[in-house]
């Protein structure tokens, strides 16, 4: 399907094919944790939700790059209040996309992570339905032990912190099971954590020309984040007037992250 993507920035860059751009990036995982990518739609005010969900800003190209970074992702991390809000579910990957992720050595589709220190996750839900599919749960030591038992019977957790999660203790966690790419797709709580830890890699923006959602930002307003640049990778426009811009973190360019 045409959704007029024009590459922008590099000129000339990707040519033909310019979801190359994001399909062909060079994405060096450090020794010790996956290379982690965000993915966010925001609108022009900086809302990243209409009514507590992305549904009402995300359109046909967004979903098109949606699509291709969950086809990239060696594991799909996301926050347990954006599951809620979402209602997710296991990801979805057609066949054409199962052949070239066999041949850069992954599993057919990537599982969800859910980060959640409460484990309040509705287990009737349709992510924890096949259990083919079993989700990741990352979490804490301070847990009730009966609810714990209970997730770890649709889920793999994974305990990464005594009473909070930390970032570097549940990528680790991931890169201990091959894991070398991670999409986030947020929410808020999740991306101020990640960045707070030094730990974002690669942020892909869908910017689309849209005023008046929620007043939720890309982070939260606390903890305050100290002032980062990231660099601008590229700039693809498409659909109906959006941009989609591509940041990559200068200490993960130098390979210091």
């Amino acid at each position: 399907m045409d959704h007029r993507f024009v590459g922008l920035l590099p000129p000339g860059a990707g040519g033909d094919d310019v979801l190359s751009l994001y399909r062909d990036a060079a994405r060096p995982a450090p020794p010790d944790r996956p290379w982690v990518l965000a993915n966010f739609v925001a609108g022009l005010d900086g809302s990243i939700a209409l009514d507590g969900r992305v549904g009402s800003l995300t359109s046909a190209a967004d979903q098109v790059v949606f699509t291709l970074l969950r086809e990239l992702a060696d594991v799909v991390l996301v926050g347990a209040g954006t599951v809620r809000a979402e209602r997710y579910g296991p990801v979805s990957i057609d066949d054409a996309a199962r052949e070239p992720r066999a041949e850069r050595g992954q599993e057919p589709v990537p599982p969800v992570a859910v980060v959640t220190r409460s484990l309040q996750l509705d287990l009737s839900g349709q992510l924890f339905r096949d259990p083919d599919r079993r989700p990741i749960i990352i979490t804490v030591e301070r847990t009730d032990d009966a609810a714990r038992r209970r997730v770890g019977e649709v889920a793999d957790v994974l305990v990464a912190g005594e009473t909070v999660v930390e970032p570097a203790r549940a990528l680790a966690a991931l890169a201990d099971r091959g894991m070398r790419l991670v999409t986030c797709e947020g929410g808020p709580s999740l991306i101020t954590m990640l960045l707070g830890a030094g730990m974002l890699d690669e942020l892909c923006l869908t910017l689309t020309p849209l005023v008046g959602g929620d007043p939720v930002r890309l982070v939260s307003d606390a903890p305050r984040l100290p002032l980062t640049r990231f660099d601008l990778a590229s700039v693809v426009s498409g659909g109906r007037d959006e941009l989609f811009l591509r940041y990559v973190s200068p200490r993960a360019e130098d390979g210091g992250a």
